[in-house]
């Protein structure tokens, strides 16, 4: 499965139509575009990994809720993991359309978060009504004025390109992530362990989810990384940045990114959204509310 796509731009300018998307008029706004691609890798016959993004229609709503994306990677070897990365994303997206403008994310993607887990565990007992131990894990990226807000469960990751380094933002939900923290494994001996997918924490293996939630100012040039672990499995943050860094195109470096993925290994399934911040809309925040910053 191949998808790219490019965003919907806000900026000063006076409204016009723009390459690949559409732009409205109004003061100094988030702008940034954006790609998606998935690829099923080279051992498996189809793809348990799904992406979707929610994009504001007007400036008020890019004010007032902003841009969310989202992927899933449905645990392998599980029941249905195609069905539950959807679903999860789905739900995700959906709630997310719903939501009370204005809405902190800090409040925000925890119930989403809880929304999409619930759904999976309610359809895989509607599926499976002996049982199922479907799930998927989850990463999602909001972004409002200057800031993104970044939920996660489970090993799917987002990165932060910016100056031609990538840091990861997330950290795994994993028994060797978890042992990693706890300084029981070394990074060297946790990638070499057997148990380095086995997930600690996953969207639908229970009636509750805990997604970790962490917020991040982000400037113009950045380029946000959300991946399966099909790629970032495979593939370094340094290469990571690399590939972004060289390809002006993003759909040209998910491509990019793709294909380095299937040579070094191809195993998996291997899905990356990649979003480039053109320009932000800098604000400060009082009591959880934003306020514009001169």
């Amino acid at each position: 499965m191949l998808q790219t796509h490019r965003g919907i731009s806000f900026s000063a300018a006076r409204a016009k139509p723009s390459p690949g998307g559409q732009t409205f008029s109004g003061s100094a706004m988030l702008e940034l575009e954006f790609a998606e691609l998935s690829d099923p890798g080279k051992v498996r016959e189809h793809n348990e990994d799904f992406f979707g993004h929610a994009a504001p229609a007007t400036t008020d709503e890019a004010r007032a809720l902003g841009w969310l994306f989202a992927l899933a990677d449905g645990v392998g070897g599980q029941d249905r993991g195609e069905v539950a990365s959807r679903t999860a994303v789905e739900t995700l997206l959906s709630h997310f359309h719903k939501s009370q403008p204005g809405e902190s994310p800090a409040a925000l993607l925890p119930r989403l978060a809880q929304s999409a887990n619930l759904k999976v565990y309610e359809t895989a007992a509607a599926m499976s009504p002996g049982g199922s131990s479907m799930c998927t894990t989850l990463v999602a990226c909001l972004l409002r004025y200057d800031r993104a807000a970044i939920a996660h469960v489970g090993d799917s990751r987002c990165y932060l390109i910016r100056s031609g380094h990538a840091k990861a933002l997330t950290h795994d939900h994993t028994l060797v992530g978890e042992q990693i923290r706890l300084g029981l494994l070394s990074p060297e001996e946790a990638a070499e362990s057997e148990k380095r997918h086995v997930l600690s924490r996953s969207v639908g293996a229970n009636m509750f989810v805990n997604a970790e939630v962490d917020e991040h100012q982000v400037l113009p040039g950045d380029i946000l990384l959300l991946s399966s672990d099909g790629l970032h499995g495979s593939v370094t943050s340094r290469e990571i940045a690399a590939v972004t860094s060289k390809f002006h195109e993003l759909r040209e470096a998910a491509h990019q990114l793709i294909s380095l993925a299937r040579e070094k290994d191809g195993s998996d399934n291997i899905s990356v959204q990649l979003i480039r911040i053109k320009q932000v809309e800098r604000v400060g925040m009082y009591r959880g509310r934003p306020y514009k910053l001169r």
